[in-house]
C-alpha cells in the first residue's frame, strides 16, 4: 500500500514545532528581563494610584507590596507599607486627612488609615502598627485582611488599560506538613485581582527568585526568600520547581524572640537588624547577642528543613552539576548572613552538591521582579 503523501499549506508548522517556537521564546523574554536592573522608589504620601500599561508583577509580603513593571531598560518597583492604623470617624478629622492627601477608608465608625502613613500615625501615639498578613498569609485576626490589601493595591495601580492584562503575584509555599495552608489566602488575592481588571496568575515567591536571578544557570538552583513573615523555598530544575515550600519563622520571629529575650520592644529590635546588625562580628551588647542567637536558630532550622526535604522526596532529578543557592529578602540583608549561612551548610549533608551561595542583586525587590518575568513571559 503506497504510503499517504502529508501535505502541508505554506507558511504552515507542524504544531510541535510552533510549540518549540513558542517556548524558545518564552525563555528568551524571561532572559533578557531577567538582566535588567530595578529602579525602586517608596510611594510618596497623596501620590494617586498609576495607569499601568503591559505585564504586571506583584509582591505582596507580610510587610510591603511591591509593583514591578517593564520600561524600557529598567524594571521599575514602586513600594508601599502592608499595614494599616484605625481611628475614630470625624468630620473634622476627616477634612485633615482629605487636606493631606492621607489614604484612607471608611467603615463602622473608624477610619482605616493605610500604607506609610498608618506608620505615622503609630508612631505619634507609639502603639504597634495593624498588619492584614502575619506569617506570609491573610491574618485569621484580622477580619478586615483582605479590604485592606484592596484598598494598598487601588492605592498603588488604577485598573489596567487593556482589560485583562496579566498580572503575577506571589504567594508562599505551603509551610511543611500544613499542606494546603496558602489556600485561602491565594485565592481570596486572586479574587481581588480579578475584580480590577486583571487576569491573575500565581507563583511561588521562591521560584520568583530563581527567575530573576538565576538565568545564567538554566535556572537550576535554590531560591530561598527570607521575607517578614516566612520563609520560602524553591528547588528548580531548568525552570521546573521541583520542591516548593515553606517555614513560618523569619525575620518578624527573630524580632519577636529578641524583645521576649532581653525586654527591648520589636520595632526598635527591627531597626537595630536593618541598620547596624553585623554577622561577621561578635555582638557587642545584650541586643545583638540575642539577635546573633535567633539568626543562628532561624539558618538552622531552614536548613535542617531542607536536608528533611529534599531527602524524603523522590522528585529530586539527576543533576550533574552543583547548583547555587539565592538568598533574598529583608531578613537576609545584614552583613555577613549570606557568610554565616555557607559556614552552616557546611554541617548539613544534602542529597545534591551546593556550588555557592549568593545573595540577590537586590534583595527586596527580587520576588517582584521575578513575578513580572512570569507574567511578562505569560504575555502574547
Amino acid at each position: 500500500m503506497a504510503k499517504e503523501k502529508e501535505t502541508k499549506t505554506l507558511g504552515e508548522e507542524p504544531v510541535d514545532s510552533a510549540k518549540d517556537k513558542k517556548v524558545e521564546e518564552r525563555v528568551e523574554k524571561a532572559v533578557e528581563a531577567s538582566q535588567k536592573s530595578v529602579v525602586m522608589r517608596e510611594k510618596p504620601i497623596g501620590e494617586g494610584a498609576e495607569a499601568l500599561k503591559g505585564p504586571v508583577g506583584l509582591d505582596i509580603g507580610t510587610s510591603h507590596i511591591i509593583v514591578a513593571q517593564n520600561k524600557g531598560r529598567d524594571i521599575n518597583t514602586t513600594k508601599e507599607l502592608n499595614a494599616f492604623f484605625t481611628l475614630p470617624t470625624g468630620k473634622f478629622a476627616k477634612q485633615i486627612l482629605n487636606q493631606k492627601e492621607i489614604k484612607y477608608y471608611e467603615l463602622d465608625d473608624l477610619f482605616y488609615i493605610i500604607g506609610y502613613s498608618a506608620q505615622n500615625f503609630a508612631n505619634m501615639f507609639n502603639v504597634n502598627l495593624r498588619r492584614p498578613m502575619n506569617r506570609g498569609v491573610l491574618s485569621s485576626n484580622e477580619n478586615e485582611g483582605i479590604r485592606v490589601i484592596e484598598a494598598i493595591l487601588k492605592s498603588l495601580i488604577q485598573k489596567p488599560r487593556d482589560f485583562g492584562e496579566i498580572l503575577c503575584f506571589g504567594v508562599p509555599g505551603d509551610p511543611i506538613d500544613e499542606p494546603g495552608a496558602s489556600v485561602y489566602h491565594e485565592s481570596m488575592i486572586k479574587r481581588s485581582i480579578g475584580s480590577m481588571g486583571y487576569t491573575p496568575i500565581s507563583l511561588n515567591e521562591g521560584m520568583a527568585i530563581v527567575l530573576s536571578e538565576l538565568s545564567e544557570d538554566d535556572f537550576t538552583g535554590i531560591g530561598i526568600s527570607m521575607g517578614g513573615g516566612m520563609c520560602n523555598i524553591c528547588l528548580s530544575y531548568l525552570s521546573f520547581p521541583v520542591i516548593t515550600y515553606s517555614i513560618p519563622m523569619a525575620g518578624d520571629y527573630i524580632d519577636a524572640m529578641v524583645e521576649k529575650s532581653v525586654g527591648e520592644p520589636a520595632t526598635k529590635v527591627k531597626a537595630i537588624k536593618e541598620e547596624d546588625l553585623d554577622l561577621s562580628k561578635g555582638p557587642k551588647d545584650r541586643v545583638t547577642t540575642a539577635l546573633h542567637i535567633f539568626y543562628d536558630e532561624l539558618i538552622f532550622k531552614l536548613l535542617k528543613s531542607l536536608q528533611r526535604v529534599i531527602s524524603s522526596t523522590d522528585k529530586i532529578p539527576k543533576i550533574a552539576n552543583p547548583i547555587p543557592i539565592i538568598l533574598s529578602g529583608g531578613t537576609a540583608m545584614p552583613n555577613g548572613c549570606v557568610e554565616k549561612f555557607g559556614n552552616m551548610l557546611n554541617d548539613i549533608s544534602l542529597p545534591v552538591e551546593i556550588s555557592a551561595v549568593r545573595l540577590a542583586e537586590d534583595p527586596l525587590n527580587t520576588t517582584a521582579k521575578g513575578t513580572l518575568i512570569m507574567a511578562m513571559t505569560e504575555t502574547g
